[in-house]
């Protein structure tokens, strides 16, 4: 008489018996699975962490920058304001034939040149200003850059009061191409990032770069065409701005607000391309000197 369990055949049918090793794939996956969400959990915590101290210090830096101040951070929405009333009255006379609408021409150069240079000439003594902190805390170091690129950028959304105010003034009306400013605005500050990455490495190991950057920034400032019109240039000079990341991103600004226009693929192109390279380019240089960073302060 032949047993039950002859020829494999059981009470779970012929080749269905449990399989240990099946046992141990599904518990591994649930392990997988549970240890996921545990690092995703953990990630978002850290990411809430982060940025409620990115937030933290650009409070702390604004406070700072405005201590002495009676209007305080007012002065980022009148500051391109005064500065647009005395550029109007000097060269919206010289340019009256080549420049429509000089006010809102100015400011939307003004107001993106002044982005780009706050941040990032402000993020490069980061990690040497707050060494104190960077020594007695566990926060990544880059969050202190990151905080001033951050200070920089609530900076504009104030400066965007002013711009936005003198559009309404001279009745630029809105068109479909305004709603792709935000993204020539994220553009220059993920160009500006990198450069912030590269600046702040270079001046814990030498300081001197802080001059040499604000030549380089005042060369730059007239190389963006941000009060006069680029056809006037000879065409040497007009090559020379038209591959001025900076420039590239004032002009799409302009097409999209003032112009109501899409800027050229090849512009938008040159963007894409100069904003991730040069972020590319400063986490490299970053991560390389990451660990001489700390001894070196």
């Amino acid at each position: 008489m032949s047993s039950p369990n002859d020829n494999g055949i059981t009470k779970y049918g012929k080749g269905n018996r449990p399989s240990k090793g099946l046992n141990n794939v599904g518990d591994y996956r649930r392990r997988k699975r549970k240890s996921f969400i545990k690092k995703t959990v953990r990630k978002q915590r850290d990411f809430k962490q982060y940025f409620f101290v990115i937030r933290e210090l650009t409070k702390r830096e604004i406070k700072r920058k405005y201590a002495r101040s009676v209007l305080g951070i007012l002065w980022s929405v009148l500051s391109p304001l005064l500065f647009m009333v005395i550029m109007s009255l000097i060269f919206s006379t010289m340019f009256r034939r080549s420049i429509e609408n000089f006010p809102v021409y100015y400011i939307i150069g003004h107001t993106l040149w002044t982005l780009f240079s706050e941040a990032t000439r402000s993020p490069m003594t980061a990690l040497v200003d707050n060494k104190t902190l960077l020594i007695k805390s566990k926060l990544p170091k880059q969050t202190f850059i990151l905080s001033r690129i951050y200070t920089a950028f609530v900076n504009f959304l104030y400066t965007c009061i002013a711009m936005a105010a003198v559009m309404l003034f001279f009745r630029i009306q809105p068109t479909i191409y305004t709603l792709l400013f935000p993204i020539a605005v994220i553009l220059c500050l993920i160009f500006s990032t990198g450069i912030s990455y590269i600046i702040a490495t270079v001046y814990v190991f030498f300081g001197d770069i802080k001059h040499l950057y604000s030549v380089f920034l005042s060369m730059l400032m007239w190389l963006s065409a941000i009060f006069y019109p680029v056809e006037n240039l000879s065409s040497l000079m007009q090559r020379v701005v038209g591959n001025n990341p900076v420039y590239l991103f004032i002009h799409c600004s302009r097409d999209c607000l003032l112009n109501g226009v899409l800027s050229d693929s090849t512009i938008w192109i040159k963007m894409i391309i100069w904003s991730f390279a040069m972020l590319t380019i400063g986490i490299i240089v970053y991560k390389r000197k990451e660990n001489d960073i700390m001894q070196r302060l």
